[in-house]
């Protein structure tokens, strides 16, 4: 098992069949679409963290609804552990009104299909989000999901079902 410095959180907002994803105008993953999140600042919590960033990059407060953990991601790139992220999803109710696209400081803000997001001809994500979404959307368990990556290729994708430590 690699150990993996985790300080950043993602959250997947869900909406009918829809996730609200954002296209970052900024690296890391710069032009690609992508979940709302960031790093973990000072004593916060991954919980706290992801409650704060999915407020300021969207204004949308998820503490209205049900957050679930959903697990860790990690990447190992060219031999050198490179950090994750803790990933949560919450799902609104169908009626939620949240009109996009919008603009904001991050990128732009769209609702988009979940067909889309998981279609194979879908080179606007990072290669990543359609090897882990589908657990994170379908699957009860959180998971430690790790990729491997050699000269900016993609070489191995692992995961097991996160289990709790006495």
């Amino acid at each position: 098992m690699v150990f993996i410095m985790i300080a950043m959180t993602l959250c997947i907002i869900k909406r009918n069949n829809e996730l609200l994803l954002l296209n970052r105008d900024s690296s890391p993953a710069k032009g690609l679409w992508n979940g709302t999140g960031g790093k973990i600042e000072g004593k916060e919590t991954p919980l706290e963290c992801v409650i704060r960033e999915v407020r300021e990059e969207t204004s949308i407060d998820i503490r209205k609804f049900h957050i679930v953990y959903k697990g860790q991601v990690g990447w190992t790139i060219d031999n050198n552990n490179a950090g994750g992220f803790h990933i949560y999803l919450v799902e609104v109710p169908s009626d939620f009104s949240y009109p996009t696209p919008i603009k904001t400081i991050e990128g732009i803000l769209d609702w988009k299909s979940i067909d889309w997001v998981l279609s194979k001809n879908n080179f606007g994500l990072g290669e990543a989000i359609p090897r882990y979404l589908p657990f994170v959307l379908y699957e009860d368990n959180p998971y430690d999901f790790h990729f491997t990556l050699m000269k900016n290729k993609l070489i191995d994708f692992s995961y097991r079902i996160l289990v709790e430590e006495d």
